[in-house]
């Protein structure tokens, strides 16, 4: 139910009440075509019913170029709120982990990464979570194959790069279009 969805911004400690955080309810979801059966096109757009602030702890994302693949090897930084691993509860405290994407055992319709010699990676409850490699929003987490930091699969994201042009399209509508906002007074009743 999407009336029941806050988007918190600005947190960190989800354990306390920290006054960095902004929250909005969702005002519109744009989908662009997701596939459940073959976990494609894992990503939608939230417009929220208010502007937030930017700040330190509230940034814009920046976007790849459409299309930019990213290559074996690249080092990215994958976060969440997530399951701590097997067996155990979810984080508190926003995690990080340093990640290699791979293009083995991934494919093309995804941005894999692993943790080389470790059995550590994205879990359930972080989907939806950002990968970030130099400096750019290159992934949103998607699936994971083999249970969490299972260490033989790799961990798959959606590739932001696929969807840039529509994400850039939503925006620029958006722009064009803009839902009135709850507490906007009515059009119609402004004076020019």
């Amino acid at each position: 139910n999407v009336r029941a969805v806050r988007v918190v911004l600005g947190a960190h400690n989800l354990s306390r009440r920290e006054p960095t955080r902004q929250v909005f309810a969702v005002q519109r979801i744009f989908e662009n075509g997701y596939d459940p059966v073959n976990l494609l096109n894992d990503i939608v757009i939230l417009q929220l019913n208010g502007s937030a602030t930017i700040n330190a702890n509230v940034q814009v994302a920046q976007l790849p170029a459409q299309g930019r693949r990213l290559g074996n090897g690249v080092q990215c930084l994958a976060m969440g709120w997530g399951l701590l691993g097997r067996n155990r509860g979810i984080a508190s405290v926003l995690q990080e982990l340093n990640v290699t994407v791979v293009t083995s055992l991934c494919r093309r319709s995804n941005v894999c990464t692993l943790v080389r010699g470790r059995q550590a990676g994205v879990c359930f409850g972080d989907s939806g979570s950002p990968l970030v490699c130099n400096g750019l929003i290159h992934g949103i987490a998607s699936f994971v194959r083999g249970g969490c930091a299972s260490g033989l699969y790799p961990d798959a994201f959606a590739p932001v790069a696929q969807f840039v042009n529509w994400i850039d399209s939503i925006i620029q509508r958006s722009e064009d279009n803009p839902c009135p906002h709850p507490r906007d007074p009515d059009p119609a009743s402004r004076t020019h």
